[in-house]
């Protein structure tokens, strides 16, 4: 019966499926890591109607400039409205000022 073959699927994998019981540190689901790949899921269902190659390469690269905020915990509006203000006025040397890593420590010397 169906209920039988669940059963015997359960009890032949349930070592593996009872070794959250054993380590706090093991989750029962993987609802973390689904929620944290969401966006990169729906993305790139997205991308596939960005209209051109160029236009979804334009938007992986928002996305990975998004994702490194995130990273660094820097607000992307925040960090996209100081970029476009000061891009055309920053020396080509300094660019890297301008990245998402680096806005942090920018903001924070503008202020003192």
């Amino acid at each position: 019966s169906q209920i039988g073959k669940a059963m015997a699927y359960t009890y032949a994998r349930w070592d593996a499926l009872s070794a959250y019981l054993y380590d706090g540190n093991l989750l029962i689901d993987n609802n973390q890591i689904e929620n944290a790949i969401r966006p990169v899921a729906l993305g790139r269902k997205n991308d596939l109607f960005a209209g051109s190659h160029e236009a979804a390469q334009r938007a992986a690269m928002i996305y990975s400039f998004f994702a490194i905020c995130k990273k660094h915990e820097v607000n992307p509006f925040n960090w996209l409205k100081h970029t476009l203000q000061n891009i055309a006025s920053i020396n080509h040397n300094d660019l890297k000022n301008l990245l998402p890593q680096n806005y942090k420590k920018i903001i924070e010397q503008s202020d003192m």
